[in-house]
Parts: C-alpha cells; sequence; structure tokens
C-alpha cells in the first residue's frame, strides 16, 4: 500500500483486504509453459485523494521499467475490478473504512472490540463492503456478515444461491482465522423463523426492523453484446493537444497494430487496452495511463472503467481474442492452430497411443478424444420429426438434407458413459434440426439424463466422431437416405477424402468440377460406369489406402487409380473440362495453442452476461451454475445439479450467443458440447489441473449437508453489551451455535469451497468432532510422532481414538510427515486420506 506516497509492504495475511482512502500496488507472477506471465495492478480506493492515485501510477511505470517493460499493467478502481485481479483473492476481498493516514493498521491481533456490518456481493468474485449498521442497509438478494468480533453472524437473503451462501461462508471463516486467530464463532442465519436466538442478537445490535426488506439489487454487469463492440484508436499529440483517430472496428486485425505506435482499443466502454509498439517513443510509453484516463473521460465513461496497458510481444489472451487473426512470431496461422513458416511440408496428421487417454486426460483433452473410439455406436436418422433406425450396414453415411442422432456407449471405471451426438444436416428444414434437439433430450433421459451432448453442424465433425466410424464416414452434400427420396441421386459425384488411418478419415461431397480439386489430397469421382481414385501430388500412401476404404462405400463400379497429370479424357469430361484448382503445397501444423476460458453464464434478466474466471479449477464449478468451457475448437457447457431450469434450457442458445457476439468473429458452426455434472468426459476434465472424478459423488448436495446436522439447539443466552462492544457468553460452550464451532465449519458447505481456501474442513473425517483431541483427558490432546506411529489399539495412550490418530499430532509433525497442512488434508476424498494414512502408519 502507499503511505505517505511511499510503498510500504502488507502482511501477507491482510492480502484480499483494502482500505478505501489509500491506493495499492500489486504484483503477481505466474509460472507458465512459455516462461513465466507477470501482471502489475494498481488499485485506486474510492476515497483515495488524487496524489496518492498519481503517485500509485508512477510507482508502476518504475516497476514496469525496472522489470523490463514485460508486465500486463493493470488500472483497477474499487468495485469495478478486473476478473484477474479478483482471481487472486479466492475468499473475497473485503473493502475497510479509513486508510492508513487515518491511523488504521492492516494487522491487528485479537481484534474483538469491533462492531460492523459487511455486505457480500458475488458468486464467483466475492467482495464485502462496509455499510451502515442497519437494517436499510439489507435487501433480500445478497449476504450479509455481522461481525461483533467474537461472534460472526451470516445472514442470508432469501432470494440467494447455494454459492452466493458458501462464498459467504468463505469469507466469514476466512475473517475468523486470519484476523481472530480462529477464536471467534460463526452462526448462519438461512431462515430467521429458525434461528431465533441469533436473530435476538441481530436485532439488539440493528435494532428492530420496520417495514419489507429491499428487493435484490442486479449487478450492473456489461452484457457479451456490449463487449462485443470492439474499437481501435490510434492516439497521438499534435500541438500539445491529445488526438484520438478511429482506425477500425469489429473484426480487428493483428496488422492494424503498427510497433512504432501506441493504440487504445475500446471494448465498448467496459475495458480499454493501451497497446505500446515495441518501436515507439519512451514519452508515449509512459503517457499509457494517462491517455486512456484521458481517453475514458473525453468518451464520458464512468471514471471506473478498467484500463489494461500492455506491450507489444506481450499480449495477454484476452487482448488477443479481441482480434480475428492473432499469430505469434513464426506463425502464419490464426489462433487455435501454429504453423512454421518457410516449412514447406505435407500436413502431419499427430498419431498418439490411445492408450494413454485415461493415464493422462490432458492428452484426451488437447486430442478432443473421449476415449479410444472402441465403443458401441447406434445411429437413428430424424423422419417425420421421429427417430427412425439407421441400418448399421450404412453407419458412417450421412446426407446434408437430413439430421441424424448418434449415441456412442464406451465403459469407463466398469459402467457405461455416453455421447449423444446431434449431426444436422446443411439442407436439413428448421423443424428437422429442431425434432432432433427434442429428440436427443427424450433419449438423454432414457439414460438417465447422463449424456453428454454434442451438437455437430454437417463439415465441423469433431475427432472423436470421425474416430468412431473406422474410417467410414461420408458426408453426402444433399438429399437423403430415406427408403423415398424425393430426387434421383446425381449421376457424377466427387469426393475429397482427407486421413491417413481409422482414427482421422472423413470422406466429403464437394462440386462435380475441376476446380474442387487439391494436390494435397485424393478425390473419388464416381460416374455411371466408373469410379476413379484420383492422387494428387502431395498425398500419402496411407491417404491412399484409406480413399480406396471409401470407394467401396460410394461407389460399386469398377475402381481405376489415376495418378495427377495422368488423367485420361473421360476424367475432364466427367468434371465438366479441365479448370484451374489448388496445387500449392500445405505448410506443416505443428501444434494447437491455445488458453481455454472459464465463464459463468446467465441471461435471466435479458441480458447475455458473461463473468470469466481466471485460473480456474474444478472448485469453481459449483453445482448451481452453468459454465462454458472455451477450447477454441469446441465449446462445453457444465450443467450443475442444482442449475436452475431457465439457465439450464437456454445453455444452447447461451453458447450460440457466445459465438456469435465473440469480437473475434469466431465459426457459428463450432461443435457444442453439454455436460453434466458427475459425468464429465475425459476431453472436458483434461483441461483442469488435478480432477477429483470422486468429488461429486463424496460431496452432498446443500439441502442434504444441512439436514444431516440433525437439530441444531441455540445459544442458551449470549448478550451484546453496546457499551464495551464485547460479548459476555454465559453458557460453558458455543459449539452448537447454529451449527458451527469456532473451530469448524459447517459441513453443509463442504462441496462448495475452493482448495486455496486454506482454513477449509472435510466432514468425513474431520479432527473436529466429538471425539476431537481437544476433548481428550490430558487437556492437551497432541502426543508426539513415536507414540502414535505404528501402534496398536492396546500400544495408545487412554483416550486417543484409533481411527484418527493424525488428529493428536502437532501441527508442525503434521506437516512434515504428510506434507501439507491438517486443512489441506481434510480436504481430500476420504479413500486418499485412508491411503496416506496407511502410508505413514497411522491407520
Amino acid at each position: 500500500s502507499l503511505q505517505n506516497m511511499k510503498m510500504v509492504p502488507v502482511p501477507e495475511k491482510a492480502y484480499g483486504t483494502f482500505f478505501e482512502g489509500d491506493c495499492y500496488i500489486v504484483l503477481h507472477t505466474k509460472r507458465a509453459s512459455r516462461g513465466s506471465t507477470v501482471d502489475l495492478h494498481y488499485w485506486i480506493g474510492k476515497d483515495s485523494s488524487q496524489d496518492e492515485q498519481g503517485a500509485a501510477a508512477l510507482y508502476v511505470t518504475q516497476l514496469d521499467n525496472a522489470l523490463g517493460g514485460n508486465p500486463v499493467q493493470h488500472r483497477e478502481v474499487q468495485g469495478h475490478e478486473s476478473e484477474t485481479f479478483q482471481s487472486y483473492f479466492r475468499n473475497g476481498i473485503i473493502y475497510k473504512k479509513g486508510g492508513v493516514a487515518s491511523g488504521f493498521k492492516h494487522v491487528e491481533t485479537n481484534m474483538y472490540n469491533i462492531k460492523r456490518l459487511l455486505h457480500v456481493k458475488g458468486k464467483k468474485h466475492v467482495t464485502a463492503t462496509e455499510v451502515a449498521l442497519s437494517w436499510d442497509s439489507f435487501n433480500k438478494g445478497d449476504v450479509f456478515l455481522l461481525d461483533l468480533g467474537k461472534v460472526l453472524i451470516q445472514w442470508n437473503g432469501p432470494s440467494c444461491s447455494i454459492a452466493e451462501k458458501s462464498r459467504g461462508l468463505a469469507l466469514a471463516r476466512s475473517i475468523r482465522d486470519s484476523e481472530r486467530g480462529g477464536r471467534a464463532q460463526i452462526g448462519i442465519i438461512d431462515n430467521e423463523k429458525d434461528s431465533p436466538d441469533l436473530m435476538q442478537i441481530m436485532r439488539m445490535v440493528l435494532g428492530e426492523r420496520r417495514g419489507e426488506l429491499r428487493d435484490a439489487i442486479p449487478d450492473t454487469k456489461a452484457d457479451e453484446l456490449q463487449k462485443a463492440n470492439v474499437r481501435l484508436y490510434h492516439v497521438y499529440e499534435k500541438d500539445s493537444d491529445l488526438v484520438v483517430q478511429e482506425i477500425a472496428t469489429r473484426p480487428l486485425t493483428q496488422d492494424l497494430l503498427q510497433h512504432e505506435d501506441c493504440y487504445i482499443l475500446d471494448q465498448g466502454g467496459f475495458k480499454i487496452y493501451v497497446w505500446r509498439g515495441k518501436a515507439s517513443s519512451p514519452e508515449e510509453k509512459k503517457a499509457a495511463f494517462t491517455r486512456a484516463v484521458g481517453f475514458i473521460q473525453a468518451k464520458g465513461y464512468p471514471s471506473s472503467t478498467n484500463v489494461e496497458v500492455i506491450n507489444d510481444g506481450a499480449e495477454s489472451a484476452m487482448f488477443k481474442q479481441l482480434f480475428q487473426r492473432w499469430t505469434e512470431k513464426n506463425e502464419t496461422q490464426g489462433l487455435g492452430k501454429i504453423y512454421t513458416t518457410g516449412k514447406i511440408a505435407k500436413v502431419e496428421q499427430v498419431k498418439f497411443d490411445t492408450t494413454q487417454l485415461h493415464a493422462r486426460p490432458e492428452l484426451a483433452a488437447e486430442q478432443r478424444m473421449v476415449d479410444d473410439a472402441s465403443g458401441e455406436v447406434e445411429v437413428w436418422r430424424i423422419e417425420d420429426l421421429e427417430m427412425q433406425p439407421v441400418n448399421p450396414k450404412t453407419y458412417g453415411q450421412f446426407y446434408g438434407g437430413d439430421c441424424y442422432l448418434v449415441l456412442y456407449t464406451y465403459m469407463r471405471s466398469g459402467r457405461p458413459h455416453y455421447v449423444l451426438y446431434m449431426w444436422q444436416g446443411r439442407h436439413a428444414s428448421v423443424d428437422e434440426i429442431t425434432a432432433c434437439a427434442l429428440n436427443a433430450i427424450e433419449l438423454d433421459k432414457k439414460y438417465g439424463d447422463e449424456a453428454v451432448q454434442v451438437r455437430v453442424t454437417m463439415g465441423k465433425e469433431p475427432r472423436h466422431f470421425l474416430a468412431i466410424f473406422k474410417g467410414k464416414l461420408v458426408i453426402y452434400e444433399g438429399g437423403t437416405n430415406r427408403a423415398q427420396k424425393s430426387t434421383p441421386e446425381p449421376a457424377i459425384r466427387l469426393f475429397q477424402v482427407r486421413g491417413t488411418d481409422e482414427v482421422n478419415t472423413k470422406a466429403t461431397e464437394v462440386p462435380a468440377r475441376a476446380s474442387s480439386l487439391n494436390s494435397n489430397d485424393v478425390f473419388l469421382l464416381t460416374t455411371s460406369q466408373v469410379c476413379y481414385l484420383w492422387c494428387g501430388k502431395g498425398c500419402s500412401g496411407d491417404e491412399r489406402e484409406m480413399a480406396k476404404m471409401v470407394a467401396d462405400i460410394v461407389s460399386r463400379r469398377d475402381r481405376h487409380t489415376i495418378l495427377e497429370g495422368q488423367e485420361p479424357a473421360e476424367f475432364w469430361e466427367a468434371l465438366g473440362g479441365k479448370a484451374p484448382y489448388a496445387s500449392e503445397k500445405r505448410f506443416q501444423e505443428q501444434v494447437t495453442h491455445y488458453q481455454p476460458r472459464l465463464f459463468e453464464c446467465s441471461n435471466q434478466t435479458g441480458r447475455f452476461i458473461m463473468t470469466e474466471v481466471v485460473g480456474f479449477c474444478q472448485e469453481d464449478l459449483d453445482e448451481d451454475d452453468v459454465m462454458l468451457l472455451d477450447t477454441w475448437e469446441e465449446i462445453f457447457l457444465w450443467v450443475g445439479k442444482a442449475s436452475n431450469t431457465y439457465e439450464r434450457n437456454e445453455a444452447i442458445a447461451s453458447a450460440k450467443e457466445y459465438l456469435k457476439t465473440h469480437p473475434a468473429g469466431r465459426d457459428l458452426a463450432t461443435p457444442i458440447i453439454l455436460v453434466k455434472q458427475g459425468y464429465e468426459p475425459l476431453n472436458f476434465t483434461g483441461w483442469f489441473n488435478a480432477w477429483d472424478p470422486y468429488k461429486w459423488s463424496d460431496g452432498k448436495s446443500y439441502e442434504e449437508m444441512k439436514n444431516s446436522l440433525g437439530d441444531v439447539s441455540a445459544i442458551s443466552e449470549i448478550k451484546v453489551d453496546l457499551n464495551n462492544l464485547s460479548l459476555n457468553k454465559r453458557t460453558l460452550s458455543m459449539t452448537n451455535l447454529s451449527g458451527l464451532s469456532s473451530s469448524s465449519a459447517s459441513s453443509e458447505y463442504k462441496s462448495h469451497f475452493n482448495h486455496s481456501d486454506s482454513n477449509s474442513y472435510s466432514n468425513s473425517s474431520n479432527c473436529n468432532s466429538n471425539s476431537s483431541p481437544s476433548l481428550v483427558p490430558n487437556g492437551e490432546g497432541v502426543y508426539t510422532r513415536e507414540v502414535l506411529m505404528h501402534k496398536t489399539v492396546d500400544e495408545l495412550p487412554e483416550g486417543v481414538d484409533p481411527t484418527k490418530k493424525e488428529c493428536y499430532l502437532s501441527d508442525a509433525d503434521f506437516h512434515d510427515i504428510f506434507g501439507k497442512s491438517k486443512d489441506e488434508f481434510y480436504q481430500m476424498p476420504k479413500w486418499k486420506q485412508q491411503n496416506e494414512k496407511k502410508q505413514y502408519g497411522l491407520f
């Protein structure tokens, strides 16, 4: 933080707490596969002075220079922080009134002399603002935390979601453990009628409530339509005046950015980017923030508008995705695929060992493969808006005038899993496409709502779809394979065959003209007399072999293999005469390079709003959410078990809207994959670090865990002494304060904590149960490792629970043996806990 215009380090235990009267600088370094990324933020409190704000900006510039000009710089304003900034503080951000200049300190020990009300907002990104101690501050839709030093009372509005309640509790526990040393009680009010004692305390502090509570306040977030409105400006000074010249609007292309200049990219007033060219002058670079703020004022945008300053060559993933094409150095293609220039070579089909998919889920994600494609396939065609089974002999043949449902069943962990593909022909009617989706829902219900649903647009078939048809996938441009065909099949057809083995081969019908040919591929030309297998100069032997397999499917005529340049006259006649065609060799395809992004989707308010979760992990998937994972080649929609019906039903529409409004002008035919909680395929889980397949089965739903607490007896009596702000306890214990003790969080919230919350506890074998060490007769309840490890029940000290030996270790011994804290240990699934206890002789 800045104190007397100087930078003063903030104690680590106070990270996430900000005084409203101060400015702060936050430096974040993250190791990545390609080196490390550095982000430099300066945060402006709403009551900070202009001098402090100016000093913060100056220090950021100096730090940027000291770090070689590599950091991405951010200007953050209280209450309007970027998603990147909020991702650093997983338990939430707390705004405190006042500032250091007013004599406030970040960390004070034994801070029980407190009386404040915190307004907690947000599901993915939590902020807590100090508000007036009055019922007037409350509303029905948010969480409020009454902090009385020794007691924290969490009041949940009747319209709160499960995620909001659990995030509120994580914040309460964070305050208890970091500010109060774990010596505070937490009580929860979910329903006022069920918590009369806690409500009595609230009334003593806040007075009697008069009138109704206010309705929930909707978040004022930018919708995707607003974010899609990107404009690029060239900013320069002319005769001491700042000139802002608009250059382009969506879709933007990378070549608009010249290395000698600086530019401002305006993302619909939601965020302002300043791009600094490598060859721009030092003066221009220094003036980046000043110009951005001047631009915001000139446009009449709110002063809280987010600003990000980025350097030529060190652009953030978010910035790159605002452009239609973004290529790194030595690349000739846009995001998604990397092609090395100068190497003229054939496209190499990457071969990989499918047996590694289960052991390495990240490989499944990169290769877009659910499994090794050895499962069972069933295919139905939509006919008269109903499902008609397709003859298994014709599996793999898809006609552009039809819609199909393909059910793929495979075994994993001894039980069947399902993928349901909805293939939509380019010439199918709207009614058929709708019927296809409706029939998919019915088929999914038949299999217990467990199927992963994949929308496949003709010509954009995902890799796994190709693999399940074992090299026999043929896409006919039009027509139908129904028994009663309305139009006769064309006498002459041309098919382009791509692929080197059964996993990656597809034949696609193209216009029967010479201009459709390509020297890199094999083509099949079928006529009423013969089937020509035309081999381009750039094709491989493997591709020719796969084309022969396809030839047996598309034609029963004699097959003639002809090489490019040696075609008979009849071949050209069938194609309507010779014509120029593509004969350049393709560049070598190397590696997919794209950073996946996770978003929370919401369109309940009639506006499509997405909240990005930066640095995501499995914990960010809440059971009442619909989440969108964008891996560029496909869009995943993850649907939580407790998500509301409206958002669940609108999920596919949300994904289409996301593609439509994406600033980069995305392909609307990108596959959309619907995944349900608990039935995630490998090509989804592989994008998450350390995915725990037992998380959903181990965890209980919010209500189940709440009910499992049993009858919670109220506090006998608590009196709030408003004169000295201390709490006098007249009863011996408060461990039953609405189901929470001072050192253990309510088990009802177990499945909602982030792993990063170091104080999360699991109810699976928590030390703080009725047999916890604190209740052992010797008072201390801590023993040396020698007394506990590798001991039989008879050899243990009296009173030690043999099923929880590890509980009796000191924190230091526990960390030394297990390599983690007790909190982290009890967050693991129970089977992992047992394995580690066996390993160290504590089972």
